[in-house]
C-alpha cells in the first residue's frame, strides 16, 4: 500500500549539512527510499504500528526516525492531511 507525501521539505539545517557532506546526502536519500517502502527506521513496535495504521486509514501523521549518528539523526514526518513531508534533525523537533 502506498501513501501520499504531499510537498517534500527539509529544514535549513538538514539542507546545509546535505550540501557539505556527500555521505550524509546519501544517508538522507536512502532514508527517503526506506520511508517510501514503509520501513519506519528506529522506532518502537507501537510507533511502527501507528504508522502502519495511519497509512491504511489515512487519518494520522506518519513519523519515522533514521539514525546517522553524531547528532545527525533525522525524522521524516508526513502531516496527517498528507499535504507535506518534512525531513528534519531530531533535535529540531
Amino acid at each position: 500500500m502506498t501513501f501520499a507525501t504531499g510537498t517534500p521539505y527539509m529544514t535549513a539545517g538538514v539542507n546545509a549539512r546535505l550540501q557539505k557532506d556527500r555521505k550524509f546526502a546519501e544517508f538522507v536519500s536512502r532514508s527517503w527510499v526506506r520511508y517510501m517502502a514503509q520501513d519506519w527506521g528506529n522506532l518502537s513496535k507501537s510507533d511502527k504500528l501507528m504508522n502502519d495504521n495511519a497509512v491504511k486509514n489515512g487519518d494520522d501523521r506518519i513519523v519515522a526516525r533514521y539514525n546517522y549518528g553524531g547528532g545527525n539523526d533525522i525524522y521524516i514526518i508526513t502531516e496527517y492531511d498528507r499535504s507535506l513531508t518534512t525531513i528534519l534533525f531530531t533535535d529540531e523537533y
